[in-house]
């Protein structure tokens, strides 16, 4: 059976969409089968991502270690029972699908609330929300005290994952590891970073996840969409050589599929 990554974050702008094309494209590098999912039905970047990446291998006749991206099919209409919703037979039924071919489904989630990121949340083995290190994105998980200091109550996300953990809870399933990435960690000690780290840490203890680094800004990501291509991939695109920028950004995907600790994986690229 596969093992079922959910990358969400009810805010867009986190980084779920490049943070998900690394780590399926990582896991494919070290021999894993991988699927993925973009549950963002309209933008679809993590979608287009695996697209652009198929068509620049087309284009330039080379073969990469690539997860391989599905739809979810249609269901009629006629099929469901009163009270049944679509969405939940689509995403059910594509994942029936891959779970017995794929070491890894991995599913994008728009940054939204859906009712398909309601129902992929609650398949999660392993939950990754990226998150950008400032309190607008950390009210995402809680809300907090004008001085940064005070966790006043937890937010409707976290909320959220709570009501999905109940319901794998009731249907027997293992619980959800919840990973809280920090991206875009800014490299001086500054009042608001150190204020955001002890309120992180707070947290995680009352609501249950555990942080791990993510990536800084890097002009690379955004350079590299257009060929689905990611930071593991360039040497064997023919870049002799790394420059600091993209050498540090290698040590972070490998820290953070480390830090991920997900079933028979070990970061050796």
């Amino acid at each position: 059976m596969a093992h079922i990554i959910v990358v969400g974050n009810e805010k867009g702008g986190a980084g779920k969409s490049t943070v998900s094309m690394h780590v399926a494209t990582a896991l494919a590098r070290l021999g894993h089968k991988v699927s993925g999912l973009d549950l963002d039905l309209r933008q679809r970047t993590f979608g287009r991502y695996i697209e652009n990446r198929r068509d620049f291998m087309r284009e330039s006749s080379l073969t990469l270690a690539s997860p391989t991206l599905c739809e979810l099919p249609d269901v009629e209409a006629s099929t469901l029972r009163p009270g049944e919703n679509m969405y939940d037979h689509r995403l059910s039924a594509a994942v029936a699908e891959l779970e017995p071919d794929n070491d890894f489904i991995l599913i994008d989630c728009p940054g939204s609330h859906t009712r398909l990121s309601q129902v992929a949340h609650s398949l999660a083995d392993t939950l990754i929300t990226p998150l950008n290190d400032s309190f607008i994105d950390f009210d995402l998980l809680a809300h907090i005290d004008a001085n940064g200091e005070k966790i006043t109550g937890p937010s409707v996300y976290s909320e959220m994952v709570w009501n999905a953990r109940q319901l794998r809870a009731q249907a027997g399933l293992s619980a959800i590891d919840w990973v809280v990435v920090r991206n875009r960690l800014g490299a001086q000690r500054m009042v608001n970073k150190e204020k955001m780290e002890r309120a992180i840490n707070n947290l995680s203890k009352r609501i249950g996840f555990r942080t791990a680094p993510g990536f800084n800004e890097r002009v690379i990501f955004r350079e590299l969409f257009p060929r689905g291509l990611t930071l593991l991939d360039l040497k064997d695109i023919g870049v002799k050589q790394l420059n600091i920028s993209n050498i540090a950004a290698r040590q972070e995907l490998r820290d953070l599929i480390k830090s991920l600790d997900l079933p028979g994986v070990t970061a050796d690229f």
